[in-house]
């Protein structure tokens, strides 16, 4: 199956961040969230959408925001309102989490050129053994992604069942660390 190249990027920004003591998404007066639309935008996605929910920003440029409305229901919301914004443009979307601030543009590059390269469609950055963020999902994957999301759990259980997933060694570029502590 021939697969496009268009990504749209989606930073998951939507959590209260309960353990943090605060939304994220308003971490170091948003300069985590500003770093995680510059990788997505600057690493090749053609368009950034910010999905929130505890708080409601105003997103820096380019990206544009989406509202879980449902995101108290935890992660698995914030990533199937993420790839239903998406849209019906692209072809691939590229998942960050807002708390992941070290995690830049030549990941997300790198993550992404895998995945358009691979057979699967699929890509998952590590540092050292850890998987970590940006993932990038082929459109063709979406239903099953969808299917899979429950509570607080994003897109880990659908990638970890399967033996397609490209890992894509990010350790040189960052630390790929959330950061769950004031």
């Amino acid at each position: 199956m021939t697969q496009g190249n268009s990504a749209t990027g989606v930073v998951l920004a939507a959590g209260a961040g309960t353990r943090f003591g605060m939304p994220k998404v308003l971490a170091a007066d948003g300069a985590w969230l500003r770093a995680g639309v510059a990788a997505l935008h600057d690493g090749g996605c053609d368009d950034v959408v910010v999905v929130l929910g505890a708080a409601l920003v105003d997103v820096p440029a380019p990206a544009r925001a989406v509202v879980a409305q449902d995101w108290a229901d935890g992660l698995s919301a914030s990533v199937r309102a993420g790839v239903s914004a998406a849209g019906d443009a692209a072809d691939f979307v590229v998942l960050t989490t807002v708390d992941t601030p070290d995690v830049g543009a030549s990941a997300v590059r790198r993550v992404l050129a895998a995945a358009r390269r691979s057979a699967s469609g699929l890509a998952r950055a590590r540092y050292g053994t850890r998987p970590g963020h940006p993932v990038a999902i082929a459109r063709r994957h979406w239903p099953a992604l969808l299917d899979t999301l429950s509570g607080d759990v994003g897109a880990g259980p659908f990638l970890a069942g399967r033996d397609d997933v490209v890992a894509v060694d990010c350790a040189d570029l960052g630390t790929g660390h959330d950061i769950d502590e004031a």
